[in-house]
């Protein structure tokens, strides 16, 4: 048995189905399945049954949930009792944007390269961010969703017992390679961009209950290809003519690294914002506040560069 163990009896009791535990710890429903059913005989009791109610707790159950909850907050505890005097150590997770990578490569390039440095980033979308900062070890994290899903997203933060500070509020550009027919145009309109060309999208941004997840009328879309990390979609973009992607705006020195364009599309519910996330009551190390300094600033560059985007 392993903390993990824990967590994924304490998301059962929670939701009531192992479907939906499953689908919220992004994992298969017979792998979670078989962690319960080992955790029950690792403990020997009966944990969970099944009803016409969905998953119960047992009695026993509810009392070896109650021990889970508190071992893994006890757990919690005794991490913040590290000395981090001597050490650069965090866990954040982030969306795939080009100016968040450009300003976490200018936060770790200042340092101290004397000290231990253990810092986990992981990219990825928001509603796996919102389950690495609630339960899965994570300090802090940036969610980015569209202003019309903002209900089901502050809700979601909510349930899971998080908190927010807004970081970025902004209209997605199109990106594509200067060698794109629309490259040179100022402007661009959605006609003229799905009419030959073909979308990049990241596989994985999918919003459980919500119907919108890009600025595009994706029922539209009839040439997509999908990827699920930054490299390909860049090597694509500059390396095949007629791609393009949605994007937040982009570094300069980004565009510049790749021969890229950026523009702007006019289209509906083209309005995102980022969320800095962490735990109710969490206190930001020195560390994680400079490197949200890191990132006001580069949002202030690329602001300044390409416009507010409002």
């Amino acid at each position: 048995m392993n903390t993990l163990h824990l967590k994924y009896a304490l998301e059962v009791a929670r939701t009531r189905s192992i479907s939906q535990a499953a689908a919220n710890l992004f994992m298969a429903q017979p792998n979670l399945s078989k962690a319960i059913r080992e955790l029950e005989e690792y403990v020997g009791i009966k944990i969970f049954e099944r009803s016409s109610r969905g998953v119960v707790p047992t009695e026993q159950g509810l009392e070896f949930l109650g021990y889970a909850q508190r071992v893994l907050a006890d757990i919690d505890k005794m991490k913040r009792l590290r000395d981090f005097t001597n050490i650069h150590q965090t866990n954040i997770s982030i969306p795939r944007g080009s100016y968040i990578s450009k300003a976490f490569a200018d936060f770790i390039a200042g340092l101290d390269m004397s000290k231990e440095i253990n810092i986990n980033l992981r990219e990825t979308n928001s509603k796996e961010t919102i389950l690495n900062v609630s339960e899965n070890d994570y300090n802090i994290g940036i969610i980015r969703y569209q202003i019309v899903n903002e209900t089901y997203f502050l809700d979601y933060l909510k349930e899971k017992g998080l908190d927010y500070r807004p970081l970025w509020r902004f209209k997605c550009v199109v990106v594509m390679s200067r060698e794109h027919r629309l490259a040179k145009k100022k402007k661009i309109t959605y006609e003229e961009l799905v009419s030959d060309s073909v979308e990049i999208v990241h596989g994985d941004n999918v919003i459980p209950y919500t119907t919108r997840t890009a600025p595009t009328p994706s029922e539209n879309i009839k040439r997509r290809i999908y990827v699920y990390e930054r490299g390909s979609q860049f090597e694509l973009l500059s390396n095949v003519k007629n791609l393009y992607m949605w994007v937040s705006p982009v570094p300069d020195q980004t565009l510049e690294s790749f021969g890229l364009v950026q523009k702007e599309c006019d289209v509906p519910d083209n309005e995102f914002i980022d969320l800095v996330i962490f735990r109710k009551g969490y206190k930001m190390t020195e560390l994680e506040l400079n490197f949200l300094k890191h990132l006001e600033r580069q949002r202030n560059i690329v602001e300044s560069f390409f416009g507010k985007g409002e």
